[in-house]
């Protein structure tokens, strides 16, 4: 049993996917594999996800310590800037994982997976 902020955890793979679960921190956390993004290029490299999805998924990350937000105030306008913290990078081993085999399932699933 694992516990975090007061709440419980059966085992490893729940810790993980607290942190990376869902349908879209692991594909924001893909497009920050490169270094710095804004806002805007995340929002225009992920055009499915809507912008209230993207405003929460980051707020949580940056709550996780998985991503770091940074505001460049010095000339408008207001830049905002997203990062992968040293923990975030922690997580690079699995991202790497998910994105190797998404790119050999579609030869490998007995289901229709077509890769535009």
């Amino acid at each position: 049993m694992y516990k975090i902020d007061n709440k419980e955890y059966p085992c490893c793979t729940s810790v993980t996917m607290k942190f990376i679960g869902g349908k879209w921190k692991a594909v924001i956390l893909h497009h920050l594999i490169g270094g710095a993004k804004r806002y805007n290029e995340l929002k225009k490299s992920i055009p499915t996800i809507t912008e209230r999805t993207l405003s929460l998924q980051l707020k949580q990350l940056e709550e996780d310590h998985i991503v770091n937000r940074r505001v460049y105030t010095e000339k408008p306008p207001l830049m905002v800037e997203y990062t992968l913290t040293d923990f975030g990078k922690t997580l690079l081993p699995v991202l790497e994982a998910i994105t190797t085999w998404g790119i050999a399932a579609p030869g490998l699933s007995v289901k229709k997976i077509i890769r535009n």
